[in-house]
């Protein structure tokens, strides 16, 4: 099937190109052109993936973003002017995915699409039934389906929180500096620092403590990392 983008952007030449452009590879294209009409349509009918703009009328990038993050974990990627470094951190720690900056080339657009869509397939088996999971306790993941849950209920994650996470809950009791995870959720695609990382624990850990409060398994060592601590 083919994959869904949507475009947030109040720029109706940037809706356009892109959209010409990611058509011609294939992909299936919705637009919107404010944050505030994207919302209802990304809830109702979640794409794959979705790029929006950070300065649009209405509702900024950064509120839609915050708003979809309460229900919906398709990764994100945000365009950005070369000044907006500070948005940039806050849009990672908000659950972002990515960030092109403004002008961008059309190769490197595809580029950056193509890299997170393969981190949300990540684990995808290369023949049916073949998707090794994880398991620790109470703990699955199943890369094959992005699902995560603790005792029997569902977790819902972003694409940088689940990699981290089995980052972690591959090898328990292992400690992971910043630096490990940063290249378990990230690669070599973008830059994060450790403030990031932080803070995307920190939702995972509210998440888990959502659907149990006694959630302790991720530990921070501090100066050093992470680990997940198995039992």
């Amino acid at each position: 099937m083919r994959k869904t983008i949507a475009l947030v952007d109040d720029d109706r030449n940037i809706l356009t190109s892109v959209s010409m452009l990611l058509e011609t590879e294939g992909f299936q294209i919705k637009t919107y052109n404010d944050g505030a009409s994207a919302l209802d349509g990304l809830n109702q009918a979640p794409p794959d993936l979705a790029i929006f703009d950070i300065k649009m009328p209405r509702m900024d990038g950064m509120e839609l973003l915050n708003r979809i993050r309460k229900t919906q974990t398709f990764p994100v990627i945000f365009l950005t002017s070369k000044d907006e470094e500070i948005d940039e951190v806050l849009g990672l720690r908000m659950g972002a995915d990515d960030f092109i900056r403004k002008p961008f080339s059309q190769r490197l657009l595809l580029e950056r699409v193509r890299a997170v869509l393969r981190r949300n397939d990540t684990g995808t088996p290369k023949t049916e039934g073949q998707a090794e999971r994880v398991v620790r306790g109470e703990l699955v993941l199943d890369p094959g389906r992005h699902l995560c849950s603790w005792k029997g209920k569902e977790v819902h994650l972003t694409v940088t929180e689940f990699l981290l996470l089995k980052s972690l809950a591959e090898r328990p009791g292992h400690v992971k500096n910043r630096d490990q995870l940063m290249d378990s959720a990230y690669g070599e695609t973008i830059y994060v620092d450790d403030r990031t990382i932080d803070s995307h624990i920190k939702r995972i850990r509210r998440k888990f403590r959502e659907v149990d409060t006694e959630f302790d398994h991720i530990e921070t060592l501090y100066g050093i990392g992470y680990r997940y601590r198995d039992g």
